[in-house]
């Protein structure tokens, strides 16, 4: 029993040391995953030989298959927000819905960018609109604003090709289109009860927040859009979702073949070529080239101007993934995945449920979503070994026990409660109560779809 549990402890020391050295010495998350990564693997006794090699492994492992997916969906977004796509689709929402309804705008509008968008691109282009918004309606930034954190969110922790579904899928080798179609229809009522619902307990909780104004001056929220030279609503919508139309498009084919038993044939390879996320993601960064670019006349050095910040933007992003595969891959060959896995072989829990509670533990360490999510996959993939639970389920599952109570160790924490001009408690109150319930909602959801499939 001790065998099994002292790797746990280590792992349990080295959070404990990774969480110092990230708020205490304030050194960078990367150099901290990776420093970490070097005392753990030598607290569990891994030969020395192997440790550089473990290191390296889970650094390629991890980047190998997702820094294509990551460069084309910042080009993406990037090119969406910098041709004013983005505000055209808040704005013809908001304009459709009129002012009883603008909630529910805001959330189909942050919902559609934030498919395309990362959580803190998504979080800093939409703020401005939303202050905007606010202040024509007469109403609280927070209003407005809860309901829009509460899409970004929710993209950001169940749909591809987000950081984190699209890392915990590759790594549990989940099919990526189901795993999409699972998070959307967990995704819907997540948003809803996280969001418009929401915001009315929160006014009770703590009316104060909805009185602050918010500080979006960091954000040059000046810079505006004249709406006739931008992008069409529809043309915006369709660039923005045509990564996830043609991953969806391969699933569905997958379904039709399963169904009808039906085998590969030339069409069939060249639909899910299409349907891989690299080549989803490049097709529609093309498009978004055209008709970001090209079609409005936008010369192609202003457009690969934008393409080459995205870029500069995402790269300690990506080094900090790959750390979290890194401290992954070292608790793998460390051996604590199968010290977990033997001190739960006789466990009734269901997978499902101990990949929630240990993303939500390392979450609430960690504060980082994405890292809690690759560090878990570590743990729980020896676990999955000769059970029949869903891949894509466990990619969820995952995700939203990483979303759990974000706090003063989470940058997402910190943004909200600056750009919404709150005070600790009331960001408690606000933002770390919202995320909780994205957690909660999304494990419900998970076990309810177990039951179906």
């Amino acid at each position: 029993m001790f065998e099994n549990i002292l790797p746990l402890i280590i792992v349990a020391f080295g959070v404990i040391a990774l969480l110092l050295l990230i708020t205490k010495l304030q050194i960078n998350t990367f150099i901290s995953l990776i420093v970490t990564a070097f005392l753990v693997a030598l607290a569990l006794g891994m030969p020395l030989d192997k440790i550089v090699e473990s290191i390296e492994g889970g650094m390629g492992g991890t980047l190998g298959s997702i820094a294509l997916i990551f460069g084309f969906g910042a080009i993406l977004g990037r090119l969406v927000a910098d041709a004013g796509g983005a505000q055209r689709i808040a704005i013809t929402l908001i304009d459709k819905f009129g002012k009883k309804r603008i909630q529910w705008a805001v959330v189909i509008a942050s919902f559609i960018i934030g498919i395309a968008l990362f959580f803190e691109v998504g979080l800093v282009l939409l703020i401005p609109i939303v202050y905007q918004i606010a202040k024509e309606l007469k109403v609280s930034p927070l209003y407005l604003g809860i309901p829009m954190t509460a899409a970004l969110s929710v993209t950001h922790g169940f749909l591809p090709p987000h950081p984190g579904p699209t890392v915990i899928a590759q790594q549990y080798d989940a099919n990526i289109g189901m795993v999409l179609i699972y998070g959307i229809i967990i995704a819907i009522p997540a948003v809803i009860i996280a969001g418009p619902l929401f915001t009315k307990l929160a006014q009770k909780i703590t009316p104060g927040a909805f009185e602050k104004t918010g500080n979006v001056d960091s954000l040059s929220p000046s810079k505006s859009y004249d709406l006739e030279n931008t992008p069409g609503f529809g043309i915006s919508v369709l660039t923005s979702l045509f990564p996830v139309i043609l991953m969806a498009l391969t699933t569905i084919v997958d379904l039709i073949q399963d169904l009808g038993n039906v085998s590969n044939n030339l069409l069939f390879d060249i639909i899910h070529l299409i349907g891989e996320p690299t080549t989803a993601l490049l097709i529609s960064v093309l498009l978004a080239i055209y008709t970001m670019g090209v079609k409005r006349n936008i010369p192609m050095k202003q457009v690969m101007t934008s393409a080459e910040e995205s870029i500069r933007a995402i790269g300690m992003m990506l080094l900090i993934i790959g750390g979290g595969g890194v401290f992954k891959q070292v608790l793998i060959d460390g051996g604590v995945g199968d010290a977990v896995a033997n001190l739960f072989a006789d466990s009734q829990m269901s997978p499902l449920v101990l990949a929630w509670l240990i993303a939500a533990i390392l979450r609430i360490a960690l504060g980082s979503a994405t890292v809690s999510a690759l560090t878990t996959a570590g743990l729980v993939i020896p676990l999955m070994q000769g059970s029949a639970v869903d891949t894509a389920l466990m990619v969820l599952a995952t995700g939203a026990g990483s979303l759990i109570a974000s706090h003063v160790n989470d940058a997402g924490f910190w943004m909200f409660k600056e750009f919404f001009g709150l005070n600790l408690k009331e960001t408690f109150f606000t933002w770390t109560f919202l995320e909780t319930i994205i957690s909660v909602v999304g494990l419900v959801g998970v076990l309810v779809i177990n039951l179906f499939v």
